[in-house]
Parts: structure tokens; C-alpha cells; sequence
């Protein structure tokens, strides 16, 4: 069976949206090579688009890169999702990846709308970079790390960056329980069907809004 192509849009990763391909452009602008290219649209995903866990979820847009880039803010997945568009609309394969994780470091409010520190779902982006696949994860942006106290996350273009095992402190960060593997777009339908199943509390709150940013380091 021939592998799927990571080179094309896709209704989730729209890399042939033109805000998308423009916020690429704009970001690897001055920059050669695929590896320092790829490094480049890391950060600006990163940094260029606040981590927003509380969403209207039953909005797929949420999900969409181009609609995550429309309003700079995101959770995990949408900004997964805008990491792949991006790349591929430079001609650089990826795809969203996706993982069980457990994290010990959130907000209060979160956790108690989660009922759980078990995160379903949690979204990296998997990059092919010089002929190599390498996971990254450009969800926390420096920010909210900096209110976290902890590091935000780096990316070299080789190694797999996921996520820190531990905080400045010693204490466990966040730690993966099952890997679920990569998608050709994200699995909108898979996703939704677990979180009403599991985060229904989240669901409904996320209508409301909030200020993750202003929760974590208080």
C-alpha cells in the first residue's frame, strides 16, 4: 500500500488556505534550508498562537489551521494542525500525531472540568525534515511557560521534542501513556466522539470562555 501523501491539504490542515500559506511565507522569510525552515514555523506557531484550552469544541473550527490562525489561539490539536498546514504548504511533509498523556502541571479549573489529569488526544505535529521524521510539539507557547515557571519546549529539526519530564523543580511535567499514532488530517470525528464521552463538563464550559493564561502560575 503506497504511504499517504503529507504533501497535500486536507479539510483540518488546509495548507491551500492563502492566510496559511502567507503566516509560512512570513515566518521562514530570509531562511534556507528545510531543517532551519521547519525550526522557524515551530516558533512561530509556538509563540505566534496563544495555548487556549477553553473552546467551543462542538466548533470544528477549533480544529481547522487556518481558523486557529484566524483568531491566534488554539489548543493542542488546532495548533498541531496549523504546525502541519504550514509545513506542507512549503513542501514539507506532516502530519498531526496524537497521544494519551498524563499532565501534573495545569490549572486548577482545568483539571476539575477534565475530572482527571488524563488528557485524551493530546496533539503533536510529526515533521520530515531532510528525509527523517521527527515529532514536535509547538503547543505551549513562552508566555504561558513563563507564568508556568517552566522552560517552553525547543525544537533542533532532529531529535523528537514532546514534551519535559520534569519542571525546574523536579516535579513531573507530563508524562505519555498511549501513543496514538499519526493521520493524514485530524481525526475530528474520533476526537469529539472520546470528549463528549469523557470531558462533557469541558464541553459545556468551553462555550463560556476563560483565561487560561491568567490560571497557571496562581
Amino acid at each position: 500500500m503506497a504511504e499517504p501523501d503529507f504533501l497535500q491539504p486536507t479539510p483540518y490542515v488546509d495548507s491551500n488556505n492563502a492566510g496559511v500559506q502567507a503566516f509560512a511565507r512570513t515566518a521562514v522569510d530570509g531562511i534556507t534550508g528545510e531543517k532551519a525552515r521547519a525550526i522557524a514555523l515551530y516558533h512561530a506557531v509556538r509563540d505566534g498562537i496563544a495555548y487556549d484550552p477553553y473552546l467551543d469544541y462542538t466548533d470544528r473550527d477549533v480544529f481547522r489551521a487556518s481558523a486557529v490562525l484566524a483568531i491566534k489561539r488554539g489548543f493542542c490539536i488546532g495548533k498541531s494542525a496549523l504546525l502541519a498546514a504550514s509545513a506542507r504548504s512549503l513542501g514539507i511533509a506532516a502530519r498531526p500525531g496524537f497521544a494519551d498523556v498524563r499532565n501534573h502541571l495545569t490549572s486548577k479549573r482545568l483539571r476539575e472540568l477534565v475530572g482527571s489529569d488524563v488528557f485524551l488526544w493530546h496533539s503533536y505535529t510529526e515533521l520530515k525534515i531532510d528525509g527523517a521524521w521527527a515529532k514536535c510539539t509547538p503547543a505551549f507557547d513562552s508566555a504561558l511557560c513563563a507564568r508556568a515557571k517552566i522552560a517552553p519546549l525547543e525544537f533542533d529539526g532532529v531529535s523528537d521534542s514532546l514534551f519535559h519530564p520534569f519542571d525546574p523543580a523536579g516535579r513531573r511535567h507530563m508524562e505519555y501513556l498511549k501513543d496514538r499514532g499519526t493521520f493524514v488530517d485530524v481525526p475530528v470525528d474520533a476526537i469529539l466522539a472520546d470528549f463528549q464521552r469523557h470531558y462533557a463538563r469541558l464541553l459545556e464550559s468551553g462555550k463560556a470562555g476563560g483565561n487560561f493564561q491568567a490560571e497557571v502560575g496562581t
